[in-house]
């Protein structure tokens, strides 16, 4: 590159920070120009050509088109580049023994069904019965009571409730935890399943040689006042997805013993499973001061 080409190219770079300057909104100002400084020395590392532009125009006009309100495709993207993942990691730092968050993920709906403790959060969904139980507690060991607590998985055929556009409400559910801060209930063996690969974000992955597989997980978002919510996982340890998950939301401290039970084996709340074989898992969860 001469000397000439690389004045003018730094010389654009500073007229568009410097056309955010009047900028009222501190933070604003810094968000956009700190994204223009960013954007351009991208741009400019791969010396972008017109036509790769105008591809990127147009992936990023249908991802915006294929999104709903029930499906999220720019989360998507975002969990694929794992900036989902950054963004959780930057925003929950690491504090004593609290639990470690991960994505949301594009499939969490407000208001899911409330369940008592050891009610069961299947809805008809398909799997195996999984045994979920464990405690809230603060970093200090002391148990929060009435913490709320939602959960919410894909069923055995790898899909979502809101994936099947009936209005079903399955494998998903609210319980607040008990007075000594413990919870119970019944969900299905998590397995693993793609994240939507017909559209837009599944046509970079295969072009880009990815696999759009997520590790095996069971989703819980948990609030309790004073203390930071958290958006977690758990996973099932074994799994040979858990060094490849396509989100990049794999922790090592929430991988867990999703113990086999064969069918007749007692189950912890007298349920009767029939010839049903089933699992089990515990997760204490540790929440954050706020």
């Amino acid at each position: 590159m001469t000397d000439e080409q690389e004045r003018r190219e730094r010389q654009l770079v500073e007229r568009v920070v410097a056309s955010f300057d009047g900028t009222p909104d501190p933070r604003l100002r810094q968000l956009t120009q700190a994204l223009t400084r960013h954007l351009h020395a991208f741009a400019r590392e791969v010396r972008l050509t017109e036509a790769e532009w105008q591809q990127a125009i147009g992936f990023l006009t249908a991802v915006g088109h294929i999104t709903d309100d029930r499906r999220q495709e720019l989360i998507l993207l975002s969990d694929v580049f794992g900036l989902s993942m950054q963004t959780i990691t930057i925003n929950n730092a690491a504090y004593r023994n609290a639990t470690e968050a991960t994505v949301v993920g594009p499939f969490f709906v407000a208001d899911a069904p409330l369940v008592p403790l050891g009610g069961d959060i299947s809805g008809g969904a398909p799997g195996q019965p999984c045994w979920v139980e464990g405690t809230v507690t603060d970093t200090d060991g002391r148990p929060v009571p009435e913490a709320r607590i939602e959960v919410w998985e894909a069923d055995d055929d790898g899909f979502y409730d809101v994936q099947y556009g009936d209005d079903r409400v399955a494998a998903r559910g609210r319980l607040v935890a008990g007075p000594d801060g413990s919870f119970r209930f019944w969900a299905i063996t998590p397995t693993p399943y793609p994240i939507p690969h017909d559209g837009p974000v599944g046509l970079l992955l295969e072009r880009t040689g990815r696999s759009p597989m997520r590790a095996s997980h069971l989703h819980f978002l948990v609030e309790a006042a004073g203390l930071r919510t958290l958006v977690t996982h758990i996973f099932v340890r074994g799994d040979a997805l858990l060094d490849s998950d396509s989100v990049f939301g794999v922790r090592d401290s929430l991988v867990r013993d999703f113990e086999p039970q064969p069918a007749g084996t007692p189950t912890p709340d007298g349920r009767d499973l029939g010839d049903r074989a089933w699992s089990r898992v515990r997760f204490d969860i540790v929440l954050a001061p706020r």
